[in-house]
């Protein structure tokens, strides 16, 4: 037989319920069922949707019972539940990196930062008096360094279970579609997430090796998270993954590159340096150029890229 929840449990998820319930939109109890679970408090739907009935009777929210699920928010008059530790600072933050991290957070984070997510909408709101602070969202953008492409189309179902592998090092079973459309099934084990431009790659090693390799996610047909954890191997780093080129078709191999590049074209390279040791020599119409760099397929696109401006490209061991 079950166990009744105490009072301080039934205040708690009375406080997770209040903070979620957002001002400008409804949410269903289904809906706040899969954010508080995501958040690991597990209660049944039937006691979330009490509780709602509950708080509409005690506090300023409305219930759109016009159909099912109802949807419940708060009323336009109300400011909400305050969170007073999340400060007009803390909201802009909030809000910035919902807009700009959220393909590299969990899912199930995500979900469970919903209800602060709406915090601070609300406390950026314009109609408030966080005006400042409100413009800066406006004020600030990530801007394409190259011709900008819109990001391939990826499953919600893949990525949630990519990402909720990947946070509980879980082992993963994809369907993957190479470049070349050859579908294959394997399990993996998922070590990382990496934005590059508008696509996302998972870097995981399939089972049986011990390399790794980067999927990309937009060509994973279907992903199932299994029950079976692993233990995270320590001598892999992300970043030293990306320092090694690996995501520009590199090997981590190390070079001395040398070339020379015509004058305009070449500017840039005396303010954002290709490495700590580069060398400049400067001539009439050009610069001569020489750094250490990973060599890759992406240093060639790199370089093809200016055409006749750049010429005598060496490379050494």
């Amino acid at each position: 037989m079950a166990t009744r929840p105490n009072n301080l449990d039934t205040v708690k998820l009375t406080l997770e319920i209040l903070k979620r319930i957002p001002r400008n939109r409804v949410i269903s109890a289904p809906e706040l069922h899969q954010q508080l679970l995501a958040a690991g408090i597990d209660r049944s739907r039937r006691t979330i949707e009490r509780q709602l009935e509950a708080l509409v009777d005690q506090f300023d929210i409305e219930c759109d019972s016009r159909s099912k699920p109802y949807g419940y928010r708060w009323k336009s008059h109300s400011k909400g539940l305050s969170l007073p530790t999340l400060t007009e600072q803390e909201s802009l933050l909030l809000a910035l990196a919902q807009q700009y991290l959220q393909n590299l957070l969990p899912a199930s984070v995500m979900k469970s930062m919903d209800g602060f997510f709406q915090q601070a909408r609300s406390n950026l709101d314009p109609y408030t008096n966080t005006k400042l602070e409100g413009e800066w969202l406006a004020k600030v953008r990530v801007v394409n360094e190259s011709q900008p492409l819109l990001p391939p189309a990826i499953s919600a179902d893949v990525f949630d279970a990519v990402s909720t592998a990947l946070y509980q090092n879980h082992w993963l079973t994809v369907d993957y579609k190479n470049a070349a459309g050859k579908q294959s099934e394997r399990n993996v084990m998922p070590l990382g997430l990496a934005q590059q431009g508008p696509r996302l790659y998972l870097v995981c090693r399939y089972e049986g090796f011990d390399n790794e390799r980067s999927l990309a996610i937009h060509r994973i047909t279907r992903a199932t998270v299994s029950g079976i954890s692993f233990k995270r191997p320590t001598e892999f780093s992300l970043q030293k993954y990306d320092d090694d080129g690996r995501f520009g078709f590199g090997e981590g191999q190390y070079i001395k590159l040398s070339f020379c590049i015509a004058k305009p074209a070449g500017q840039h390279l005396l303010e954002t340096l290709l490495a700590k040791d580069q060398k400049v020599v400067e001539h009439d119409d050009y610069y001569a150029i020489t750094a250490t760099v990973i060599d890759s397929a992406r240093l060639d696109w790199w370089l093809n890229g200016f055409g006749e401006q750049v010429w005598d490209v060496k490379k050494n061991s």
